[in-house]
């Protein structure tokens, strides 16, 4: 107990402590404490505000790793219910958070980058001096390829058609990449070039198995671009939440305690295990068949929860996706040798992919039929029948509301040629073909063109539904007419 108790004391100071970089500004000191500062990153919160409350620890956080940077950014934050009312009232902010980045006392522009820590630093970086920071001593050089982050380097003697890609390119990624340049003697006679663009990798990053840089070979602003996008991870990424977007499909993820702060041996000695496979396949990798890279389990738990994992321990975890965005879990305690065996049987599609269901229903012989993802294909795309298929989530007020209507429309429908279907989209995995971003989401298939699912945007009562699916129907339905209404019976 009184370790735990100990634990969340030096928790709680920490937090604390990082929000004490925050600055608390108010209607009465706002104007003259930005008017002092070069750059201020302003929230504007409400107390209440559940968007808030998540992202004032990692803004805490970003204002204490930038509290020492030379480029002397301040993050500040406005309760717009008390003290700074008037003061947001200024700014028109009608929703919370909402951040605006000033300068020299000025609104310069709203802030839409990242509400992590680490992106909210990166995309402040990018906002203050130039594109790329010219470096022109040694030491300097060094201190700046040193970084924790990756950085794009510019070797130039002098003007060239390269230094002109250079920095349009260093324009356009200013506030995602990082980078420099220099035409100081000593640097380049360091370096051996005169017109050059490198990738230093970050410090933490360099192993045995790979060179920590890369040089480009190419010549244009395309080439440039596809050459940082495949080059600036290395063999194997770190992957994190805002970087998760860099690492395409089909790929290979281990998933475990990656803390670069706090255990970067710790962490480096299960990469290191994992480069050694990775370094095998570095040609597929070059040509796109592959990615391999790490993940900290804390960040992606909702990743590992897609897989069936609540829970792992020390050694990774390897799960991966193909081009199809299928899932695959290596089974095996993690060990050089089975991640390698793991990899070849995926590239060689001898793995059978991984798929949440919930157990088959006992009984399916209500109206609507009950989908999960075992008995998917067998319900919806191979039942020969045109199908109109509802994903849900069981919390979704919408669709509760809809269920009696859908069941209604499914009994006045039981004797034609159409059957409609229900999947918690929350407890099974949904097809890829199916893009279900919100609930419900309703997909109609025609029974003789499974394969291009549409898109169901019609009204959400009976009669809308009726009239959809007689229109739409492949045969004419048996009860009503291509307009929906109800075909008259004869006596």
């Amino acid at each position: 107990m009184l370790k735990y108790l100990l634990l969340l004391s030096i928790s709680i100071f920490a937090v604390n402590s990082a929000e004490s970089d925050v600055q608390e500004l108010g209607d009465n000191d706002f104007e003259s404490k930005i008017a002092d500062q070069e750059t201020t990153l302003v929230m504007f919160y409400a107390p209440w505000c559940g968007h808030c409350k998540r992202l004032k620890p990692e803004y805490a956080k970003a204002a204490e790793l930038l509290k020492d940077n030379e480029d002397k950014i301040i993050l500040a934050k406005v309760d717009c219910t008390e003290a700074g009312k008037e003061t947001c009232n200024k700014f028109s902010v009608s929703g919370y958070p909402t951040l605006k980045i000033f300068r020299n006392g000025e609104f310069s522009k709203d802030y839409n980058g990242p509400r992590e820590a680490d992106g909210i630093v990166k995309y402040m970086k990018a906002q203050v001096g130039p594109a790329s920071r010219e470096i022109s001593k040694l030491s300097d050089f060094e201190k700046f390829i040193s970084n924790k982050e990756a950085s794009i380097f510019g070797f130039f003697e002098s003007d060239s058609d390269l230094k002109k890609t250079f920095f349009k390119f260093a324009d356009k990624k200013r506030e995602k990449l990082r980078f420099g340049h220099t035409s100081a003697k000593e640097i380049l006679d360091k370096q051996g070039e005169k017109d050059a663009i490198y990738i230093f990798r970050p410090h933490h990053l360099n192993s045995q198995f790979e060179d920590s840089f890369a040089k480009f070979e190419g010549s244009t602003y395309s080439e440039l671009s596809d050459f940082v996008a495949e080059k600036i991870h290395g063999l194997v990424g770190h992957r994190t939440r805002e970087s998760a977007s860099d690492f395409s499909h089909p790929i290979i993820i281990a998933y475990y305690e990656v803390d670069y702060v706090k255990n970067n041996k710790g962490t480096n000695y299960w990469r290191n295990r994992i480069l050694k496979v990775a370094k095998e396949f570095e040609e597929l990798i070059d040509s796109k068949k592959i990615k391999f890279a790490i993940s900290a389990k804390a960040d992606f738990q909702h990743e590992l929860n897609e897989y069936g994992y609540d829970f792992v321990g020390v050694k990774p975890v390897i799960l991966a996706r193909d081009e199809k965005n299928l899932k695959y879990s290596m089974k095996e305690e993690f060990s050089v040798e089975n991640l390698r065996n793991f990899v070849n049987a995926f590239l060689e599609g001898e793995l059978e992919p991984y798929i949440k269901s919930e157990p088959l229903p006992d009984s399916n012989t209500a109206p609507v039929k009950v989908a999960v993802a075992k008995n998917f294909d067998e319900l919806v795309l191979n039942n020969g029948k045109d199908t109109l298929v509802e994903f849900y989530a069981p919390w979704c007020g919408h669709c509760k509301k809809l269920t009696p209507i859908y069941e209604e429309v499914a009994t006045k429908l039981i004797d034609e040629d159409v059957v409609l279907v229900k999947m918690d989209a929350t407890a099974n995995d949904v097809p890829p073909q199916f893009e279900v971003s919100g609930f419900p989401t309703l997909f109609w298939l025609p029974k003789d063109s499974k394969d291009s699912p549409v898109s169901y945007r019609g009204g959400r009562e009976v009669d809308d539904f009726i009239k959809f699916i007689a229109k739409h129907a492949t045969n004419e339905l048996k009860g009503f007419d291509r307009d929906g209404k109800a075909k008259k019976t004869e006596l």
